[in-house]
């Protein structure tokens, strides 16, 4: 898949499948969101609008009401890309949100997902 279908893609018809990946490994759809906010910004109502629009990749991140700055923390890799060297901003600000619903379908605590203390 090129970059550029990835970024028009509808973030909506990806939401699902995080949130699939959580609950089979016994994570909540309340946790994805949690990440989500905290990513993002986006809240309860600002999501829910956002997946009832279909909204693209591409502005769901541009129109994000505040892209936490914590996130540059977040390292690893996701599909074998170290996230890190991923020079791309927009493929960058994905592999962000990849990488932490993978952290809490692996089972980590929201905490060290959420880069708290």
């Amino acid at each position: 898949m090129t970059q550029h279908r990835i970024y028009t893609m509808s973030f909506a018809k990806v939401y699902p499948l995080y949130v699939a990946k959580a609950e089979r490994k016994g994570r909540t759809k309340a946790e994805v969101d949690e990440i989500v906010e905290w990513l993002t910004g986006y809240g309860p109502e600002a999501l829910a609008a956002v997946l009832e629009a279909g909204t693209d990749f591409e502005t769901f991140f541009a129109k994000a009401p505040r892209m936490n700055p914590a996130r540059a923390a977040i390292t690893g890799l996701v599909c074998g890309v170290r996230i890190e060297a991923v020079e791309e901003p927009l493929m960058r600000e994905i592999r962000y949100l990849d990488k932490l619903v993978d952290e809490l379908a692996r089972g980590k605590k929201m905490e060290k997902i959420l880069r708290v203390g």
